[in-house]
């Protein structure tokens, strides 16, 4: 029979449970910053660890030495990003204006007069429209420059990142055994097998799919660029890259860089005729964003991640379409890797289930 006694030692351990986990929350909040660390670091292991084992295995360099070189890699890469990409990038942002909100809007008002007189040349009655909307009041036209300052103060001021980052990098690549050690210990033997089967097997295919992503963001930014400069559009580095960028949301994100794309190049162009060169302009700029699209979606991107998580395009796409359904865009950016971890698990511990068998008959 429970007394009084019971009942308030019950109900002040479960507030003693609840402080607790209020307080664990509260301190991963405070070092939210070294978590992101902690990820930032795990991905450039998962992306490190194929060329670790390219320098071990084929160019025979002892472990601490391919882990260095592979550091020496990121450190390049970085360097050379920082160096050739970013000066350009903040130039031609301010080229065109995209780090002063005032500019965008005094732009964004001179291109309504023009495309306001257009429509009315072709008797199209737009001006009460856009005065009863009032558009340009309604629009946050901070975003654009907010995104811009926000990448390159982050690359202005993330030396301590950065050494942080390598720093832990450096551990993950070199001591990952050590790793697999301590997990063994931690594991109930009963699982072990499976667990680390998991691991190895995710570590593997996160590695692709992370080496595959940078791939696909390359080749779309190439293309982008070979576009902006078939119509010899200016500030054509920065446009690409935020396009680009944009891409790593599947599907919407693609959608965005469009319409992103369309207005930049109007904007780019403010001083011209807007019927016989901002309009024809932006449209062969969407034609060929559109075009990129098409041999992204249709060849780079199946291919590239169809091949790095052994997954059908079609599984892909499912995927990621109901995981936007779920959780938005950060589902759609998580869904593969997630899945890819699901799939996984699915195959060590329930190896003779039907769907997964047919699902995990890549793996």
């Amino acid at each position: 029979m429970m007394t009084s006694k019971t009942i308030a030692n019950g109900i002040l351990r479960a507030i003693g449970f609840l402080v607790l986990i209020a307080i664990a929350l509260y301190f991963l909040y405070l070092i939210q910053s070294v978590l992101i660390y902690l990820l930032v670091s795990l991905i450039l292991t998962l992306i490190g660890n194929p060329i670790l084992d390219f320098f071990k295995n084929k160019l025979k360099f002892k472990h601490t030495l391919a882990t260095i070189a592979t550091l020496l890699i990121f450190v390049l890469f970085i360097a050379g990003f920082i160096l050739m990409v970013i000066p350009l990038i903040s130039s031609q942002g301010q080229n065109l204006s995209l780090l002063k909100t005032a500019e965008i809007e005094k732009s964004i008002a001179e291109l309504t007069v023009k495309v306001t007189t257009f429509l009315e040349s072709h008797n199209i009655d737009s001006e009460q429209m856009l005065k009863e909307s009032n558009l340009t009041s309604k629009i946050n036209f901070n975003f654009i420059p907010n995104f811009l300052n926000a990448i390159i103060g982050t690359i202005g001021s993330f030396g301590m990142g950065l050494a942080s980052v390598l720093f832990i990098t450096f551990f993950f690549l070199k001591d990952r055994l050590m790793f697999i050690v301590s997990v063994k210990k931690l594991i109930p033997d009963s699982h072990e097998e499976q667990i680390l089967n998991s691991l190895h097997k995710t570590n593997h295919l996160l590695s692709r799919y992370f080496l595959g992503l940078l791939l696909q963001l390359s080749i779309v930014f190439v293309l982008y660029v070979i576009v902006l400069l078939i119509f010899g559009i200016p500030n054509l580095l920065i446009i690409a890259f935020l396009c680009a960028v944009l891409n790593i949301v599947p599907y919407i994100g693609p959608l965005i860089a469009s319409v992103l794309a369309a207005v930049l190049t109007m904007l780019s162009n403010i001083g011209s005729d807007f019927q016989t060169e901002i309009l024809p302009t932006t449209i062969y700029v969407l034609i060929g964003f559109w075009l990129v699209q098409v041999i992204d979606n249709n060849f780079s991107q199946p291919i590239i991640f169809s091949k790095s998580v052994s997954s059908h395009p079609l599984e892909i796409f499912l995927v990621t379409l109901i995981a936007g359904f779920l959780s938005g865009i950060l589902g759609m950016v998580v869904a593969v890797p997630l899945y890819t971890i699901l799939k996984v698990i699915g195959k060590e511990f329930f190896p003779e289930n039907t769907i997964i068998k047919l699902l995990t008959k890549d793996i």
